[in-house]
């Protein structure tokens, strides 16, 4: 019987775990934030000849790569043939709403983390519907690093007749 009441209870808490954590369903992410006028990327993309080389683009001049300091290209994440999906590093391709399925390849602890509701910001319920956001929500992708803040001056010193006199 105690044996029967542990296998249960273990059951449980595993079938929670995976209710709660998201496992076997799809992430509700609200749509990627995509700058004005860039998406699809097809109706620019479809009529030029993709092209592989690292070099300075043309085009999307405002994006500077800052994304694992000069080991990175365009089309490591992005699909060459079809821009409009991101690209696994194993060829499958995503849907930029998944794209926490291409963050989480090389940031496997974020990505565990943000599927648990650690890392990142995560609205709903413990225990019903929850809406995540995406990597790209606070990150920019290309350079994702947050901008060093300027730490504020510190606190001033209370002044001696500020303080709260000793009852005698």
């Amino acid at each position: 019987m105690k044996s029967l009441i542990i296998i249960s209870l273990v059951l449980f808490v595993l079938i929670l775990f995976n209710i709660t954590n998201g496992k076997g369903n799809e992430f509700q992410v609200p749509p990627p934030p995509f700058s004005e006028g860039i998406f699809p990327c097809s109706d620019c993309h479809s009529a030029m000849e993709p092209n592989a080389k690292h070099r300075i683009l043309e085009e999307h001049t405002d994006i500077i790569l800052h994304h694992d300091e000069g080991n990175r290209w365009c089309l490591d994440c992005h699909n060459k043939d079809n821009r409009d999906y991101l690209k696994l590093a194993d060829g499958r391709l995503v849907d930029f709403s998944e794209s926490y399925k291409l963050c989480g390849q090389c940031h496997g602890d974020k990505y565990r983390d943000w599927k648990l509701g650690i890392h990142g910001k995560r609205t709903g319920f413990w225990n019903g519907q929850k809406e995540y956001r995406l990597c790209a929500h606070c990150h920019n992708p290309h350079s994702p690093r947050f901008k060093e803040l300027k730490p504020e001056p510190a606190p001033l010193k209370p002044q001696k007749d500020m303080r709260v006199k000793k009852h005698e």
